[in-house]
């Protein structure tokens, strides 16, 4: 099933109404309030309340990744920046109960520190990470030159392309058009191709300031999105096809160089690999001046369920 182009038009005439109730700034704070985790009484431990109006059924993984990493950094000398981190998605965490992080400092040297941070619901682990943080340095550098990408202005708003996909509905349609922090614009190749590279424009629609971890927040969690649709896309799959369950398994990131995500920056993401009820994502990070700003890899779950009998 398809739809017409006055059904596609009609959805997001819809979708954008409803985005123009609420303030950019508004919606740019509330994912910014993620990152105030409230101290614990123990050393080292903080907690995120529960939301008082859950929006999904699970936490976003782009949430508690950004938030352990943001617990980390509270613990290290802020001489030194978060360069890499590695996690894992162990439960599904439910926004309508409060989290809890714990944060171990492993190691701290003159040039790194180390530290995990495992997060917990219930008393339960839902999640688990580790993060390198590293004092500034000179030393050799190059990378691999940004690909021929088209600018975000010829790219497709991210809402028509929701409102385009007949397995959307317009409950989610309109639900996805509230919890828009950042402008995206997207281009991904005709469905008739199966590839799997793809990418993604992000700009924060509203600006943050200048603090760097709050930059490096954000980014970390904008890298949980779209990504895992990589390992879909050479199948014809996408996040809404039915009867796929898809969610992310673990994430890993490193940052090379500090970002402003108030500004235009390109997620570009492929996929190496799927199979036994896995794929692998890919993702490189580019400044719109060229710059690669951080690597991300991704293993995520895709699984097909058959239809009920």
């Amino acid at each position: 099933m398809s739809l017409t182009p006055a059904e596609i038009q009609a959805r997001v005439d819809r979708a954008r109404e409803i985005q123009s109730t609420f303030s950019p700034e508004k919606v740019v704070g509330a994912v910014t309030r993620l990152f105030d985790l409230v101290p614990a009484e123990a050393p080292d431990e903080y907690s995120f309340p529960a939301f008082s109006k859950p929006t999904r059924d699970r936490i976003f993984g782009g949430q508690v990744i950004a938030q352990a990493l943001v617990a980390a950094a509270r613990t290290v000398d802020p001489r030194k920046s978060a360069h890499s981190l590695h996690a894992y998605f162990l439960r599904g965490g439910d926004e309508a109960k409060p989290l809890h992080f714990r944060v171990h400092r492993d190691f701290d040297g003159r040039s790194f520190a180390n530290r995990r941070v495992v997060v917990r619901q219930d008393g339960k682990v839902i999640f688990n990470l580790t993060a390198s943080f590293h004092a500034p340095e000179p030393g050799a550098a190059h990378q691999v030159p940004m690909p021929d990408l088209l600018p975000p202005d010829q790219c497709v708003e991210f809402t028509e392309n929701l409102a385009a996909d007949p397995n959307v509905s317009d409950a989610q349609l309109d639900r996805m058009a509230r919890l828009r922090p950042f402008e995206m614009r997207s281009f991904r190749p005709p469905s008739t191709e199966k590839a799997s590279a793809h990418y993604q424009w992000y700009r924060l629609a509203a600006p943050i300031g200048d603090d760097p971890l709050l930059h490096r927040a954000f980014l970390s969690y904008a890298s949980d999105m779209g990504l895992l649709s990589s390992s879909l896309l050479p199948h014809g799959f996408t996040w809404s096809t039915p009867g796929l369950f898809s969610t992310s398994l673990d994430h890993a990131m490193w940052f090379h160089d500090d970002i402003r995500v108030d500004e235009w920056f390109a997620y570009v993401m492929d996929s190496d690999w799927t199979g036994g009820a896995r794929g692998i994502n890919r993702g490189l990070v580019f400044r719109q001046d060229g710059t690669l700003i951080a690597s991300v890899m991704q293993e995520g779950l895709l699984r097909l369920v058959p239809p009920a009998a």
